[in-house]
């Protein structure tokens, strides 16, 4: 039995603002492009270097298309997860092209976009961390309802 998966997960920044498009059906569709970075420092010079690769993403989920368009912009900070895809088409000089990107459809596809309410993500140090805004303290753990439903 052969077996398998494309799937792909990428947590990086927009390197421009969504571009929405509408497909010839009327049904929109968004294109972006996710920067992700690399760092390291070299183990014999000791400088620090880094790497930034670009993938470029298409959303044909059109409750997505919805997020990306409303709240997403250059600088955003995002999660996805969708499928690798290659287009092949010909130029107007005649060359084949081809592009990969990573294709979220339909219930396939994952957006979470990762920027807080109060401006931009937490550096990558304080991974997993989070900051309370004024008033939003979580409940006292008195407060909480130890009685499950089922």
């Amino acid at each position: 039995m052969s077996l398998s998966l494309n799937r792909v997960m990428l947590i990086g920044n927009l390197g421009r603002d969504p571009e929405i498009r509408h497909t010839k059906d009327g049904r929109p569709v968004a294109n972006f492009s996710i920067a992700t970075t690399d760092r390291w420092t070299d183990k014999s010079s000791s400088e620090k270097k880094e790497r930034t690769e670009w993938h470029n993403v298409v959303i044909f989920n059109e409750t997505l298309v919805k997020i990306a368009e409303q709240y997403m912009k250059k600088g955003s900070r995002v999660f996805i997860e969708g499928a690798l895809a290659t287009r092949k088409w010909t130029d107007n000089g005649g060359h084949e092209r081809f592009a990969t990107e990573i294709v979220l459809r339909g219930y396939s596809g994952t957006l979470i976009m990762l920027n807080n309410r109060d401006g931009p993500a937490p550096d990558e140090g304080s991974y997993g961390t989070t900051r309370s805004s004024a008033g939003h303290q979580p409940p006292a753990k008195d407060e909480l309802d130890d009685e499950i439903p089922f």
